[in-house]
């Protein structure tokens, strides 16, 4: 089983990163969408960050009506600050049969080469991109390198942080939060 992991502090989880996650489980080979929700480290304590627990429930409310698309917690118990290497070594102990791949936006692949041995991660694993509207060019080491693939999914211009600003102005941000989401943010009062 290919397994695409979409990390992301889901902080809220909207439709944008809902209709990327579908779009890689329904048109590239992958099988499940894992969400895994990056945990807020506990040396960057932002007033704006929904505490762990409560963005995992979100990303289970926005996944529960789609077979292929999983919540995962996985970087809760690992040490902080978590690297992406660090995850993928621990998924593929835990889990020997699966194969893991990365999903990120063109965005992040612009910035690939900082990150903590992504010699490694390309060496061992398959980096699925969604295209971005965004500034800069990609490295030419990762132009048609044979483990980056782009995937033709639709551009997702809709971010949390929008949507945290506008719910503080009063502004209804329903049709941009998966219906399950929404009804949890406005029963628990997030981001007011």
């Amino acid at each position: 089983m290919k397994i695409g992991l979409y990390f992301g502090t889901f902080n809220p989880i909207h439709v944008g990163h809902l209709t990327i996650a579908n779009h890689m489980a329904e048109y590239s080979d992958l099988d499940q969408i894992w969400f895994v929700v990056t945990p807020q480290s506990p040396f960057k304590v932002k007033s704006s960050m929904l505490d762990n627990h409560q963005r995992l429930e979100m990303v289970y409310r926005a996944t529960k009506d789609y077979l292929k698309l999983k919540p995962s917690d996985i970087e809760f118990g690992l040490p902080q600050p978590n690297y992406t290497i660090n995850t993928l070594t621990y998924l593929q102990e835990k889990h020997p049969n699966y194969e893991f791949a990365l999903i990120m936006g063109e965005d992040n692949l612009k910035s690939f080469h900082k990150w903590k041995n992504y010699e490694l991660i390309l060496e061992g694993y398959n980096i699925y991109v969604y295209p971005r509207l965004s500034e800069g060019t990609i490295e030419t080491q990762f132009d048609k390198h044979p483990k980056i693939h782009h995937i033709d999914a639709p551009i997702m211009e809709l971010s949390s942080t929008f949507i945290r600003k506008s719910i503080k102005k009063g502004k209804n941000v329903r049709p941009m939060l998966p219906e399950h989401v929404w009804e949890y943010v406005d029963e628990m009062n997030f981001y007011k």
